[in-house]
């Protein structure tokens, strides 16, 4: 699969699948945006816009800093079906998932992290977060362009916890 075809390169945003372990991840963290208007109310994985001369794995510890308050230990990427790409920052996009927002083509790296320091609180553009327990990690009314990334994120949970048991 190809990036979204537009004139103008894509956003690269970057994300975390917040979870209790990296390894075998039972809980997952999910945040209710605030805006804009049309995705208020709709929950999504923290995270947010890579910036010019900054590493992906770098702006998503900024990200989860600033809109969570936490520091975190970056795990395995979910690596999603888009080829990379030159993004809008400048650098490579990398392996990433396709989102929807407006005109401007997004698209999305995912990795699994775990909260070292500090007690999350939606500081910026959520107001609230919510931890999944197992089995309810599609209970939230999750962005529609993220349902096929939180499908890939039960699938490689599941996956990991079937090697670790099997």
């Amino acid at each position: 699969m190809t990036a979204p075809t537009s004139s103008r390169p894509p956003v690269l945003v970057v994300a975390a699948a917040l979870t209790d372990d990296l390894h075998l991840p039972r809980t997952l963290l999910a945040a209710r945006r605030t805006e804009p208007k049309h995705t208020a109310g709709l929950w999504e994985f923290p995270g947010g816009k890579v910036e010019a001369g900054e590493e992906p794995v770098e702006a998503l510890r900024r990200e989860i800093r600033e809109e969570l308050g936490v520091e975190i230990e970056v795990g395995e990427e979910i690596v999603g079906p888009l080829e990379s790409t030159t993004a809008a920052h400048g650098g490579e996009t990398g392996p990433s998932w396709s989102l929807v927002a407006g005109d401007a083509p997004l698209v999305m790296r995912l990795w699994w992290a775990r909260i070292v320091e500090g007690e999350p609180a939606p500081l910026e553009d959520h107001d609230m977060i919510r931890v999944l327990e197992p089995g309810a990690w599609r209970d939230v009314a999750w962005l529609p362009s993220d349902n096929e990334i939180v499908d890939a994120v039960v699938a490689d949970a599941v996956s990991r916890h079937r090697r670790a048991y099997c």
